[in-house]
């Protein structure tokens, strides 16, 4: 397995990001987009695993326009309240962006595919979504595990750009989760249907926010081990 950071030049900037793939031929490229707690091991690992099913996975520090952020959540309330402050200072917009840099890395590197997926916990639930709809051309299967503001009232809420999304999408709830409304599996349910986009939406029973994560409370191990077998088979189905 080779692994490596790279700046990935975006309009915003340079973006650090860890990039892993077993060596060989030029395989398809995952980007994961992290959740709100940022980078770290646990994330880091879980790129590795993706990766050992074939793929190169690009993990980007979605908080780079602010240096190296990151979070001692045994600090406690006041940690946790920098933390979502952190979070909430990203956009649609600049993740967007990002992800323009990261689509014409990838478009660049001899080491990748012509097809992108990707994936996104938590906050980028919101941004892989968006992310399908403004690169139809590249990403060709996108999954969200327990994503949110997928479904805003604002005019960059990303279900509106449905009619442009041409990838795969898997789209995977939590049971309970007091971060995702009520209205939005309904509306986007509605909004990818009448754009005809081929889809999976899957409320997993009994777990909560964060049950993907083996170093959360929340982790539902039968839950999450779906949601990899889920997301391995959309890319198969889509980027090999």
């Amino acid at each position: 397995m080779k692994a490596f950071q790279v700046d990935i030049k975006t309009p915003d900037g340079e973006m650090d990001c860890f990039v892993c793939h077993p060596e060989g031929e030029a395989l398809s490229a995952v980007l994961f987009f992290m959740d709100v707690p940022g980078i770290r091991e646990e994330l880091r690992e879980m790129c590795r695993y993706i990766a050992e099913q074939g793929y190169v996975v690009i993990l980007p520090d979605l908080y780079y326009r602010d240096g190296e952020v990151r979070f001692d959540l045994s600090k406690g309330e006041e940690e946790l309240q920098r933390m979502f402050a952190q979070g909430s200072k990203l956009t649609v917009d600049m993740i967007t962006r990002d992800t323009q840099g990261m689509v014409e890395y990838c478009r660049a590197s001899d080491f990748i595919t012509d097809k992108i997926g990707c994936v996104g916990y938590c906050m980028s639930g919101q941004f892989v979504v968006a992310a399908a709809g403004s690169y139809p051309d590249d990403i060709k299967a996108a999954a969200s595990l327990y994503g949110v503001r997928i479904v805003t009232d604002k005019p960059d809420s990303p279900h509106l750009l449905a009619d442009q999304i041409q990838a795969e999408l898997y789209l995977g709830f939590a049971d309970h989760d007091p971060f995702v409304e009520d209205f939005v599996i309904p509306t986007l349910t509605e909004a990818l249907d009448n754009a005809k986009v081929t889809y999976t939406i899957e409320t997993h029973p009994g777990t909560e926010h964060g049950f993907c994560f083996k170093q959360r409370p929340a982790y539902h191990e039968d839950a999450a081990e779906l949601v990899w077998q889920r997301m391995f088979e959309l890319y198969e189905r889509n980027l090999t």
